[in-house]
């Protein structure tokens, strides 16, 4: 009798969750190959078991399956075709090696992507995740997938060694993106919900500390507003998911319910709210800075600094 041997698998991406997604499946046994634009990153990672890939295509050779943590459908398109005339992975990838994609993006963008690589002979798994960094490195996060049944095959032990819930929401692409974007929405108003929560209470003139740990023991809480203010009470803006990660996600919510003309009032005054934030210069902070566009506030400051 013999065993076949586990499928090679690439990732590319090292950011906050696609860091913890290769420690995970190197912690499951596999040892991955892994892409990131800073490559000292993909080689610091590789010191402790694995395969620092130099570019794209020597990655999609390798590997029977590559998975693609990136920001958003661009980098995606990029990741597989190339940009800028440097070649991307899946004009190296096997014919019949599966290509899963993690990023929140468009649902019919995703259910197009399907169609293009299966005319390349490739497999596509549609499959956005949450739950956050620390989530990712325990191997704990949340996978939200759709895709074949040829592609469920082929991804086998693999989303489990990431994920403690892979949800199978569908046998083609689309309905894994579009659970994504609803959990989006819901995400973004969480977090200026909370943010103006706090705001009205530091206005007030509430001790933060003492409102926010009433409210974490109290009906008005959301892991949100648990999390995120958080970061407020310790004045660390260092960002974990950016203000402009909801910039982006709330605008993909509302492009998705305008073209079916459903109206979201809640997420088009969340995605205002971030707009503002970003626009006066807190683009690149946690997305919990979104509470910085309330005036009148005096924001505690960081820990160990001088107020």
């Amino acid at each position: 009798m013999t065993t076949s041997s586990p499928p090679v698998v690439g990732l590319v991406g090292l950011g906050a969750m696609g860091a913890g997604m290769a420690q995970s499946l190197r912690r499951a046994g596999h040892a991955p190959h892994v892409f990131d634009l800073r490559r000292e990153v993909a080689q610091a990672f590789a010191r402790d078991g694995g395969t620092a890939c130099d570019t794209l295509a020597a990655l999609g050779a390798a590997s029977d399956i590559v998975i693609s943590v990136v920001v958003n459908a661009q980098q995606t398109e990029a990741v597989l075709f190339g940009d800028g005339g440097t070649p991307g992975c899946a004009a190296s990838m096997k014919p019949g090696s599966l290509f899963v994609m993690c990023s929140t993006v468009d649902p019919n963008w995703s259910v197009a992507l399907e169609a293009r690589l299966a005319t390349l002979g490739l497999l596509y798994l549609d499959a956005p995740i949450s739950g956050g960094a620390a989530k990712a490195a325990s191997g704990q996060m949340t996978m939200m997938t759709a895709g074949t049944p040829a592609a469920y095959d082929k991804a086998a032990g693999v989303l489990d060694a990431m994920a403690a819930k892979v949800y199978r929401l569908g046998d083609s692409a689309g309905a894994g993106s579009k659970v994504k974007v609803i959990n989006q929405l819901l995400a973004g108003v969480h977090i200026a919900a909370a943010a103006e929560a706090m705001a009205l209470g530091l206005r007030e003139g509430v001790d933060p500390a003492a409102l926010y740990e009433v409210i974490t023991h109290s009906a008005g809480n959301s892991w949100m507003f648990e999390n995120r203010m958080a970061h407020v009470l310790a004045g660390d803006y260092t960002p974990l998911s950016a203000v402009d990660i909801f910039v982006k996600d709330l605008g993909l919510v509302l492009d998705v319910a305008r073209a079916s003309k459903f109206p979201l009032p809640l997420s088009s005054t969340a995605h205002q709210m971030f707009m503002q934030a970003s626009t006066a210069g807190h683009a690149r902070e946690d997305d919990s800075a979104v509470i910085k566009i309330f005036p009148g506030i005096e924001l505690p400051a960081a820990k160990g600094n001088a107020s």
